[in-house]
């Protein structure tokens, strides 16, 4: 493995690892506040997603130089991922979770009404593109568009009553 796609993969695999403790501590504080998880059944396929999309970039990115244009971008991906954490706070989770409390609307909020899909769009081509792995950016954006139309629908379903934009 080279050393800077080692580093690269390795910081992938501690975010995403991470943000799934944060989403199943907000998730459960969020359900404890009285909250709804709504359509949890694609749930599974966005787990299977991603877990394949990160092996993918293992199995094949393992020996891979690093593209200093694509790690650019996807650096500058990372900072609207945190405006976006930083702007959901403790409502930002992996699932469709509804409260009964005002949508978000600030951040990035305010511009765009999917922005964390919008995020993860870009990163499900971008980092393979890192390691110069364009089939796995082609395969993978294409199935991650067939799963988003499923989780955004549903998302948009939930929230028509309440007025407007995601929270997550």
């Amino acid at each position: 493995m080279s050393f800077g796609a080692g580093l690269f993969l390795a910081f992938l695999v501690v975010q995403r690892l991470s943000e799934l403790v944060i989403a199943r501590r907000n998730t459960a504080r969020l359900m404890a506040a009285g909250a709804q998880e709504v359509a949890p059944g694609h749930y599974p396929l966005i787990v299977a997603l991603h877990t394949a999309w990160i092996a993918s970039l293992i199995v094949f990115g393992y020996g891979a130089a690093l593209h200093p244009v694509w790690l650019g971008l996807f650096a500058l991906l990372q900072v609207l991922r945190v405006w976006i954490l930083a702007t959901l706070g403790a409502r930002w989770t992996t699932r469709i979770i509804v409260t009964q409390t005002p949508l978000v609307v600030a951040g990035p909020y305010r511009w765009v009404r999917h922005p964390n899909y919008l995020l993860v769009i870009a990163e499900i081509f971008v980092a393979p593109m890192v390691l110069g792995l364009w089939q796995v950016a082609l395969i993978f954006s294409v199935l991650n568009a067939l799963v988003l139309s499923i989780r955004i629908r549903a998302e948009n379903a939930a929230l028509r009553p309440l007025g407007g934009a995601a929270p997550n």
